[in-house]
């Protein structure tokens, strides 16, 4: 493989609170320190990074953390060098003065059109393809994040399986169903929070801050936590990415959302409950559709009607409680097939790793 160039810029426009942010951050931080690259976070918004990063100063232009340096992104932020290898992260759309010193650069940079994630069949012909800009010496990659060889791969850091098992080992049995709830404002909790309640077993459910707390408040009234029934509901802090996947594993079952806690859940190999980012005339379907066909395609017909039913209530409001009901009952077979799920997802090299070969062959 060629040598690696050292020195990676990555930008990012925050669009949807922790999503885009926190894959990005992952992302840094991941080539960082496990490929020993000078990483160079732009993000436009720094209040958005601070939770995933507490020790970010807010007031600061430019800093170091964890290994990247951080730039504020905002009209006055100079351009101060071109990386060798640009990232474009969703689309986000350089400055016009970084496009055109990257064209008067003496060895022109890798450029990557980092997309979103997606398990749509022609993301996989479209991985890697080239476009030329319309009127500057430069070339853009299209660089898809996947569920198969085929694709860019999913983020995944180094040791983490292993990191993930020794955990669920030691993991103390508490008697209750636990659940993770991390869903939009738009999620129909009122049935499924009523569903729990009525269970025969006690429910202990994790609500994060943000969107999923302001949704139970609003069915259950007051701040929490909560008993309602057979349903004990405890407000958590906010989770430092590390954290939150420790949650994920400790979990019998996580309700995740977007991407980014999406690509958690896998890899935790856990039951999970997926709420796609909505997208107008319902084209998030048709995503969702096309996660559930590759991710259920071993299933035995039964467990893969369970998985398509709550899948499709939990995105549409309609019908959560039976299928919350089999979702259920077939949880022992869900979460086999997520064990192995997760073990084929992670034969690919990860996001982070196959990004730096595309790009060594590139610069």
């Amino acid at each position: 493989m060629a040598v690696m160039q050292p020195h990676w810029d990555i930008f990012c426009r925050v669009i949807d609170n922790y999503g885009d942010i926190g894959v990005c951050w992952r992302l840094a931080r991941q080539l960082a320190s496990e490929h020993h690259l000078r990483v160079r976070l732009w993000v436009d918004e720094l209040p958005s990074l601070q939770p995933l990063c507490p020790a970010l100063d807010l007031r600061a232009l430019r800093q170091c953390r964890e290994g990247v340096k951080i730039v504020l992104w905002n009209e006055s932020a100079a351009v101060d060098g071109v990386a060798d290898v640009i990232v474009e992260a969703f689309a986000c759309e350089l400055p016009a003065a970084y496009v055109q010193a990257m064209a008067e650069s003496e060895i022109r940079p890798c450029w990557i059109n980092l997309e979103y994630l997606t398990a749509e069949p022609w993301a996989e012909s479209c991985h890697g393809l080239a476009s030329p800009h319309p009127s500057l010496p430069l070339v853009k990659y299209f660089f898809f994040p996947g569920f198969s060889p085929a694709t860019g791969g999913l983020l995944r850091e180094a040791g983490l399986l292993a990191r993930r098992n020794q955990e669920i080992a030691q993991k103390e049995m508490c008697g209750a169903l636990e659940i993770s709830l991390f869903c939009y404002d738009s999620a129909p909790l009122g049935e499924w929070l009523e569903s729990l309640a009525n269970s025969q077993q006690a429910v202990r459910c994790y609500v994060p801050p943000g969107k999923p707390l302001a949704a139970v408040s609003d069915h259950l009234g007051g701040t929490g936590p909560w008993q309602h029934g057979n349903l004990r509901l405890e407000p958590i802090d906010f989770l430092s990415q590390q954290d939150y996947d420790r949650l994920l594993w400790r979990c019998d079952i996580n309700f995740v959302r977007g991407e980014d806690s999406f690509v958690r859940a896998q890899w935790a190999a856990r039951p999970f409950v997926w709420q796609i980012y909505q997208q107008a005339e319902n084209a998030h379907i048709v995503k969702l559709d096309a996660f559930l066909e590759r991710y259920c395609a071993d299933l035995a017909p039964d467990a893969r009607a369970v998985l398509h039913a709550m899948f499709h209530a939990w995105n549409t409001g309609e019908g959560v409680g039976q299928a919350w009901a089999g979702f259920l009952a077939a949880r022992q077979q869900i979460a086999a097939h997520n064990a192995n799920w997760a073990k084929y997802l992670a034969q690919s090299d990860d996001l982070a790793t196959a990004l730096v070969k595309f790009c060594a062959s590139k610069v």
